[in-house]
């Protein structure tokens, strides 16, 4: 029955991805988008359990990847729809179906293709579905719906490419620093029932930063092997 923990907590993913859509239908999109971060800490339970229980296995990873798809794909690609695509009509339409799209070609080349060891290839659909949902918070600031719309496609974008983020679940944790972790989960909760506004705009930021992490150290790469050919060239 232990060796089911794993799976009770990727099906907790897939429930507070189905929160998340009942959240997003009745207005209430700071709530929505806590309930997807809530989903994020599901989502790495699931697999560093499995790990220490054992119980990893293929049945859990395609679980994974379904209940993935729901939390962080369809439940953010609906929170923009509502909140901002809906007047576009079937222009929104498409907008909100390709995000899930590119997440479940995502998911599927994360199953079937072996990747570089300690880097994911491609934005995984965990930290865009965070990014998506807590972006939509920021519709009240920005100077353009549209500038949100083109975030969610470069989102989608990302999700597909070939560039490399790194995967912080490979790193090593000392086990002196485990006891922060309930602190830290404490904390979290914390702030997100006393600041419901505010704290998915800050989860934003640190999300965000991951997103074009990829983006900025490919194009340090393309800059260092454009001046190698030059280096060829010249000598």
């Amino acid at each position: 029955m232990i060796r089911m923990l794993p799976n009770m907590f990727t099906i907790g993913n897939l429930f507070l991805g189905m929160v998340a859509l009942f959240l997003a239908f009745n207005d209430q999109w700071q709530y929505a988008a806590i309930t997807v971060i809530a989903g994020m800490l599901f989502d790495g339970l699931d697999g560093k359990v499995a790990r220490l229980l054992n119980a990893e296995s293929e049945f859990g990873k395609e679980l994974d990847s379904l209940c993935d798809i729901v939390t962080f794909g369809v439940a953010p690609a609906v929170i923009m729809y509502i909140a901002i695509l809906q007047p576009y009509g079937f222009i929104g339409w498409v907008v909100a179906a390709a995000f899930p799209a590119c997440g479940a070609l995502r998911l599927a080349r994360f199953n079937v293709v072996k990747g570089t060891p300690g880097y994911f290839v491609g934005l995984p659909i965990t930290a865009a579905g965070g990014v998506l949902a807590t972006m939509a918070l920021y519709k009240e600031v920005v100077a353009s719906p549209l500038i949100l719309i083109f975030g969610m496609l470069a989102l989608a974008y990302l999700m597909v490419s070939s560039l490399k983020y790194p995967n912080f679940k490979k790193v090593g944790v000392p086990k002196q620093v485990f006891w922060l972790g309930p602190i830290v989960i404490a904390l979290a909760v914390f702030l997100a029932i006393k600041f419901p506004s505010e704290f998915p705009k800050l989860v934003f930021i640190p999300l965000f930063a991951y997103a074009i992490w990829g983006i900025t150290k490919n194009v340090r790469k393309h800059k260092g092997d454009d001046h190698s050919m030059e280096s060829d060239i010249h000598y």
